[in-house]
């Protein structure tokens, strides 16, 4: 049996939530044994290489704990793979000593790659990312190879089953009533996304709902430029899936062109709602376009589209029941650890990697 130390770095009540999700992916053949190294670091998390760095050669007392708690999880649990994702809080020097075959998920946008994704490529046997792009010349895997990467895979964030309802099926998905035209579930942090929020509303005003960890001078900024007032107040969890399941048209914007594969990519389609995507060069390697996803190569063309589908419910239904589909194929978890434990098992044998 193939057993992967899954580590990950999600706070609280999601923490304990990807612990018990983690777990059930185990299957016969593979054994996935969760390890949520944020709370080991008591929620730190390192926004880049330098700050891990500087905490590793003062001996930072919190770090130190985490790479003990991590030897004695390898210990106990006999892995043969140390699986890294959301953050990355171990220190090349320190992985370079432990004998396991070790990987890496990035799940950085690509403006983040040489502050937290690159410092690290030497010090895994594998390198996996959950964006396609990189920039207009190339793609995050070549970027990855370029800098030295010896096995590169694609791994989707795909949608856990708390971020749906796992009771939905196809009629389901199609009969329950939704009074929520359009909607957009997450952060604003890039100012580049403001332009799209400001034509959205504009264009739909209270027909466009808008949730999110949005700070007061976000909502504020907003009303005065859409001349309506707008206050955007969080979510949680629960929540975010009841909104998405009362919801018929969902808004995917990305941080730029470049950085198609966030969340909201598989939690829109995975609660029947139909998409309309940015981002749209490398969308058909994820959704069929037109079938499953709506592309969208602009703001304008965004509201525009939102315009045609919501008069026309027969077409929005028929995306979204297509991208929901989808989704129970092949990027609920379940899936993505079946392929995750696939594709480290051929690199494993690619390189001829034993625990020695």
């Amino acid at each position: 049996m193939l057993t992967i130390l899954f580590s990950y770095g999600k706070p609280g009540a999601e923490g304990r939530i990807w612990e018990r999700e983690i777990a059930q992916a185990s299957t016969p053949s593979v054994r996935f044994v969760p390890f949520n190294h944020r709370a080991a670091l008591e929620n730190l998390t390192y926004q880049s290489a330098l700050q891990l760095d500087a905490d590793y050669r003062a001996s930072s007392m919190k770090l130190m704990r985490l790479y003990r708690d991590l030897d004695a999880a390898i210990s106990r649990s006999g892995a043969q793979v140390l699986f890294v994702t959301n953050d990355q809080p171990y220190h090349p020097d320190f992985l370079l000593k432990l004998r396991i075959y070790r990987a890496y998920q990035t799940t950085d946008d690509p403006g983040a790659t040489y502050s937290r994704t690159i410092p690290y490529v030497h010090a895994f046997h594998h390198m996996f990312h959950c964006a396609l792009p990189y920039s207009p010349e190339k793609t995050l895997r070549e970027k990855l190879l370029e800098c030295g990467a010896r096995q590169v895979g694609f791994l989707p964030l795909g949608a856990f089953d708390f971020e749906m309802d796992p009771a939905q099926t196809d009629d389901s998905i199609l009969s329950r009533p939704r009074d929520i035209d359009f909607i957009y579930v997450g952060n604003p942090f890039f100012a580049q996304k403001f332009e799209g929020f400001l034509k959205l509303t504009r264009a739909f005003g209270s027909r466009f709902k808008i949730f999110g960890f949005w700070k007061a001078k976000h909502s504020a900024y907003l009303s005065v430029h859409a001349r309506q007032r707008i206050w955007v107040r969080p979510v949680s969890l629960e929540e975010r899936v009841r909104l998405y399941q009362r919801a018929k048209i969902g808004f995917n914007i990305h941080w730029d062109a470049w950085g198609l594969g966030n969340q909201r990519l598989y939690h829109l389609p995975a609660n029947g709602v139909m998409q309309i995507c940015d981002s749209t060069e490398h969308l058909g390697a994820i959704f069929e376009k037109g079938r499953e996803v709506v592309p969208a190569g602009s703001f304008d063309e965004m509201v525009e589209l939102g315009r045609r589908y919501i008069s026309h419910d027969e077409e929005r239904r028929a995306i979204a029941l297509e991208g929901f589909r989808r989704v129970q194929r092949e990027y609920r978890i379940r899936a993505v650890l079946q392929r995750l434990a696939d594709d480290l098992s051929r690199g494993m044998a690619a390189t001829q990697f034993e625990n020695t």
